[in-house]
């Protein structure tokens, strides 16, 4: 994960900015608003039928197939929200949604709205009934077209709220990060110090073996750390690279000359040099649930701690070479504890049980990252990650 040398508001620009575009292609429906029904746009009514809404021409609108099981909306959903600064697409789904990862199906926008994927602060989101299904809306979905009016001040784009905390992203990217065997074995490393030092801080020169003779000239110095198996194998699937200090390639050559920018640990003979992510996470994603079983475990939390908390980022050991994609909404299952049967002779496995939900933001091909999103009950490394199933009351 290591540091990088972006500056934390440019971090803040590209994960929000990306983050924004995160409902492209989640249209659930082909259906126009009706007028409000509720007078206030922040209670939660009960007892209120959702307002009907007209049907829609089929040209006027893309739709996406019925999803298999029913959306089973909060009791008490609000028919009016007004989006506050702060609100993540998660916060507002959980306001509608038992599960918010059923997001895209009961989300509607007018295709002729402009940017109609980007939600932000003011914004009103109406929820109605359309042939029996609810959907979600702009109350106004000529929102963006009066913003173009030189009287509307125009939002940025980094306005628009985001998927998930994106604090709590950026405290993964300054981080260690995983790196696979293989990444390790062919890195640079650090050969010995120019001024004969033991030991390396911000400001010293070392020199360099393996180095590339062209760009980049900025690197990350990282130290392997723990290595992280696959409990279903025991095979390595990538290195804690722990990260050291920043690097600026000074003379280019066998063994190169560089300067160790900036240090966040002291730096050793034999550290590794690793290129700096241009970008951490893949953020063009919506939430929503895998088409098949997962069957992963938690095998990293990075904290250092083994009990999971919300807002953790954890890693699981399943990648994209098992279907996993950014987006994809899991469920933490905690281990059944093993007990005596007072009858028996041997002990008992009890049934695993739901713990939180985490939501996944970047894969690699054996490998995800995940944010936990919500924590229900002690839940821990190697505890298991499946598909989510839907609530119902």
């Amino acid at each position: 994960m290591g540091k990088y040398s972006r500056s934390q508001n440019e971090q803040r620009r590209l994960g929000v900015t990306g983050l924004a575009a995160l409902l492209a292609g989640a249209v659930a429906g082909c259906a126009s608003q009706a007028p409000l029904t509720s007078d206030s746009t922040m209670a939660a009514t009960e007892s209120a039928p959702l307002p009907a809404a007209e049907t829609v021409a089929a040209g006027d609108a893309d739709s996406s197939p019925q999803p298999a099981a029913p959306v089973a909306l909060r009791p008490g959903a609000p028919l009016n929200y007004v989006v506050k600064r702060g609100d993540t697409l998660w916060d507002i789904a959980n306001h509608f949604l038992l599960d918010p990862w059923q997001w895209p199906e009961i989300w509607y926008v007018n295709g002729q709205v402009r940017n109609p994927h980007l939600i932000y602060p003011g914004d009103v989101l109406q929820l109605s009934d359309v042939d029996g299904r609810p959907q979600l809306g702009f109350a106004n979905d000529g929102r963006d077209l009066e913003r173009l009016s030189p009287q509307i001040r125009e939002l940025p784009l980094d306005s628009a709220i985001p998927t998930i905390p994106i604090d709590a992203i950026r405290d993964f990217l300054r981080g260690p990060r995983l790196v696979t065997p293989e990444q390790m074995q062919r890195a640079p490393y650090l050969l010995a110090f120019v001024d004969d030092h033991l030991i390396g801080g911000e400001g010293t020169l070392i020199y360099v073996r393996r180095l590339p003779q062209q760009e980049p000239w900025n690197y990350a110095l990282v130290r392997p750390g723990e290595p992280y198996k696959d409990p279903d194998d025991g095979s390595i699937i990538g290195y804690e690279a722990i990260p050291i200090a920043a690097v600026d390639v000074k003379q280019p050559g066998e063994p190169a000359t560089a300067l160790l920018a900036q240090t966040y640990r002291e730096a050793l003979i034999g550290d590794r040099l690793l290129p700096v992510e241009a970008d951490a996470f893949q953020a063009d994603f919506y939430p929503h649930a895998p088409d098949h079983a997962i069957g992963g475990r938690i095998i990293a939390a990075f904290n250092g701690l083994s009990q999971i908390s919300q807002f953790q980022v954890v890693a699981i050991n399943r990648g994209s070479n098992h279907g996993v994609e950014p987006g994809h909404v899991l469920q933490i299952m905690q281990a059944g504890a093993r007990v005596a049967d007072p009858y028996g002779s041997k002990k008992v496995r009890l049934p695993d049980q739901p713990a939180g939900q985490m939501l996944v933001f970047k894969t690699t091909p054996r490998l995800s990252y995940a944010l936990v999103m919500s924590v229900t009950r002690p839940a821990h490394l190697l505890d298991k990650v499946e598909k989510p199933l839907p609530t119902t009351r």
